[in-house]
């Protein structure tokens, strides 16, 4: 019975085991389908939209790296910085210093280097590495031929970076220096050099960003505004702690429309016109400055009842609480000891001066007296709350019949007013430049390029970013980062798959042990029962069909011994003759003396066995 109850709780166990894995299998498929819903390539207008895919490992497929190959038609600026002679002198460092700040740190003597990345992958692929740690730093570079907006061309800037040593508060944005004299001299490149777009992360403590931001010139007056992009809906943590290389994408359109993407994925989108905090169009009409509110202008929307009076048996003056009349000192206060007295052990130390230190006093410390008194010092009766209490009275509050609104001043014609309907039209850029400061080192740029073609950009980055991205993650792929990663992609099913498993875990522990404890219960019960009314239970066959079996095997083997046996059967199982020569007294002796009866307990039953009275 026990066999089939125990066979019955495994194949339970199994079923359930099969049940929450179906569970798992189909969470895993549900959250796989809600987070990745079907891309549609086609927007309303039916135009394709540009879709960028995620490069995918194919096994066993060989990774060897080329320096891409640049064409100088397709690119205003393009440096893999593997021909370190050539960047070399592309680039320029700065000599100037900043303005408004102390002359120790107002120069610009952070250190760069052209060299290949921390992590080696292929010794060919450069970078050019920011070498310093909290010190201003600049370098900058001519375009091959300067970018110009009118173009009605897409604006596309990409570039890597790997912030090989992490991030706690520095940036690796790029400047796209605007056209004009103050920079024909490079060497003189600062912080206050004007810029056209700034583009790139930067993070101090936990406020992360991704700048997009663009200089906005007045067409009224020629002042400048800088017009910064509003914050991605997520925050962009793992480029600043990973230490691997990931890409930076800004794409801005004729159409006033802009595209940040991070390693393919696009993390922000919008309008020039409308996601940029100050917006680019001032507004049509301003509050006049030289309006007032009146003196009699009455904003309360509720005042005080006039009608209302205050009732006569109202006192304003009641206390919250007062003393319990009824209260008694309890017996055995002692009204002159106090609650604390001078520590009598106390003694002054020898190093105190009372000139510095004033007149020395012991401490205090609990009056000894009152340890067994209900209490010393001058009994007060405890305090209850005031039944006449009902705090100050106030008149209630009705609707306002004078009121009048929320004043706001007049509002007049913006006399600044303007409306640029495509501010996509900036500034011609003329050269790119890194102007950082950073509390981290080894900050490495690699493959910058400005073009006005995306279908350039991407293809320059699977000759470079995706096939290095791809040989790095095959190299660190393992089982724990596969399980990181589903986890991070579907939360909610693996939370749902751990309820499960913690589930049937203590389901199957229940049906294994939960049972056999139950029947281990109800056989001692039954064994108890027998053992008060001498009933045979089935343990007591089985050894009595078992001890005849015994006795007729030797009742066999004594012929086989009478005939001469050999010694090797004899000396084999001489256990068996042992017992068979008792048994057999016994039968001599049984007819002749009463057998008695003695119980012997065990764990699971109660069995009855026969032995001799001597």
């Amino acid at each position: 019975m026990q066999q089939l109850n125990f066979s019955r709780g495994r194949r339970a166990t199994r079923a359930l085991l099969l049940i929450a894995a179906a569970c798992c299998l189909l969470s895993v498929a549900s959250s796989a389908g809600a987070a990745e819903p079907e891309i549609d390539d086609f927007d309303d207008d039916g135009l394709v939209e540009d879709v960028q895919e995620e490069p995918i490992n194919i096994p066993g497929e060989e990774l060897v790296y080329e320096s891409p190959v640049i064409e100088p038609k397709k690119f205003h600026f393009a440096d893999h910085f593997d021909d370190v002679d050539a960047s070399r002198k592309r680039w320029i460092k700065s000599q100037a210093k900043k303005d408004d700040i102390a002359e120790e740190i107002a120069k610009y003597d952070g250190i760069w280097n052209w060299e290949s990345p921390l992590r080696i992958v292929w010794p060919k692929d450069k970078g050019l590495v920011l070498k310093s740690k909290a010190k201003h730093a600049a370098i900058s570079a001519p375009l091959n031929k300067p970018f110009d907006f009118k173009s009605n061309k897409p604006l596309v800037v990409q570039y890597e970076v790997t912030m090989q040593e992490g991030q706690e508060c520095g940036g690796s944005y790029i400047k796209l220096l605007s056209s004009g004299k103050e920079t024909e001299d490079l060497t003189m490149f600062n912080d206050k050099t004007p810029y056209t777009i700034m583009f790139g992360p930067d993070k101090c403590g936990n406020d992360v960003k991704m700048h997009f931001i663009f200089r906005h010139v007045n067409p009224i007056n020629g002042t400048i505004t800088e017009k910064h992009c509003n914050k991605p809906k997520n925050r962009l943590e793992e480029p600043f702690k990973d230490k691997l290389p990931h890409l930076y994408q800004l794409v801005v359109r004729p159409d006033n429309t802009f595209e940040i993407r991070v390693d393919h994925k696009i993390i922000n989108e919008g309008s020039l016109l409308t996601d940029f905090k100050p917006p680019v169009n001032p507004p049509a009409e301003i509050d006049d400055p030289t309006d007032q509110k009146p003196a009699d202008w009455d904003e309360r929307e509720k005042i005080p009842d006039p009608t209302a009076q205050k009732p006569d048996d109202w006192n304003d003056d009641a206390l919250p609480q007062i003393p319990d009349t009824s209260a008694t000192k309890p017996n055995g206060w002692l009204d002159d000891e106090p609650d604390m007295i001078p520590d009598p052990t106390a003694t002054k130390p020898d190093d105190w001066d009372t000139e510095i230190d004033g007149e020395w006093e012991a401490p205090l410390v609990d009056n000894p007296a009152c340890e067994k008194a209900p209490g010393c010092g001058k009994w007060k009766a405890p305090l209850i709350p005031n039944p006449e209490y009902k705090g100050k009275w106030r008149a209630p509050m009705i609707e306002n019949p004078n009121y009048q609104g929320k004043w706001a001043p007049r509002k007049i014609p913006n006399p600044d007013f303007f409306e640029d309907l495509m501010p996509f039209k900036m500034t011609p850029i003329s050269a790119v430049g890194l102007e950082l400061w950073s509390m981290s080192n080894e900050i490495l740029f690699d493959n910058l390029i400005i073009t006005d073609d995306v279908d350039v950009a991407r293809e320059f980055a699977a000759s470079s970013f995706d096939i290095k991205r791809r040989y790095i993650d095959r190299e660190s792929d393992s089982l724990v980062n596969k399980v990181v990663e589903l986890t991070k992609a579907y939360p909610t099913a693996w939370a749902i798959g751990l309820v499960v498993f913690i589930s049937v875990i203590v389901i199957g522990i229940y049906c294994r042990f939960g049972k056999a404890k139950s029947q281990d219960s109800a056989a001692n019960a039954a064994a108890a029962q027998a053992k008060k009314t001498d009933e045979p239970q089935p343990d007591d066959e089985q050894d009595g069909a078992a001890d005849e079996n015994e006795s007729e095997e030797d009742a066999d083997a004594a012929p086989a011994l009478a005939t001469g046996g050999s010694k090797t059967d004899i000396s084999a199982s001489p256990k068996k003759i042992k017992k068979s020569d008792l048994d057999n007294k016994e039968q001599l002796n049984q007819k002749d003396e009463e057998p008695t009866q003695t119980e012997e307990n065990t764990t699971k039953s109660t069995r009855k066995r026969t032995v001799r009275k001597d």
